[in-house]
């Protein structure tokens, strides 16, 4: 993906909680778009191989939330974390990370993982077809910035990190004030 593609309209199956359900597990199915999460807003977009997974649970995804209040500084109004995984793995994965101000989008389906050009199998852990890790900041649904991890294939021997990570992005948005500034 490069600065300036829109990114592709998918429809994402999610479930909310809603206390009208009742019982032990009130959610409800609700579909969002890729107009819902980026219409009208700037946001830093990073996605992953899996909920739960080391890197991801370790480093990337806590460092997003931990820099929370930095983003907004920058004019960044919200931070979706995206993964090939199911509603269900993705909600119980921001309630065990504890999250407050990272929003988890799941990409059950790797529809919009597909057609950005992200997903790759990653058959040789067990996984079968992923997103290869990387971070994007999107204004009104356009990247404005992309940052991809190197070596993208199948079966990658490692799971690079480095490029993505909220550091970087954070490096990227000071960068652009100056930019602005000057």
């Amino acid at each position: 993906m490069k600065p300036g593609v829109a990114l592709p309209e998918v429809t994402f199956r999610t479930r909310v909680r809603d206390e009208s359900v009742g019982g032990t597990n009130p959610f409800r199915w609700q579909d969002m778009t890729t107009a819902d999460y980026f219409k009208g807003k700037r946001v830093i977009l990073f996605s992953l191989p899996g909920a739960f997974t080391p890197t991801c649970s370790t480093y990337q995804l806590p460092g997003f939330e931990k820099n929370a209040q930095t983003f907004a500084e920058h004019g960044i109004d919200e931070i979706y974390c995206m993964s090939v995984n199911d509603s269900f793995v993705m909600n119980k994965w921001a309630e065990a990370q504890g999250l407050q101000a990272v929003k988890v989008i799941p990409d059950g389906s790797g529809e919009f993982t597909r057609r950005i050009g992200m997903l790759v199998a990653k058959d040789n852990l067990g996984f079968g077809m992923r997103s290869w890790r990387y971070a994007a900041v999107v204004n009104d649904g356009v990247i404005e910035a992309w940052f991809e991890e190197p070596g993208l294939c199948d079966n990658h021997g490692e799971d690079p990190y480095g490029v993505s990570s909220p550091e970087t992005l954070l490096d990227y948005l000071a960068q652009a004030e100056k930019t602005e500034a000057a």
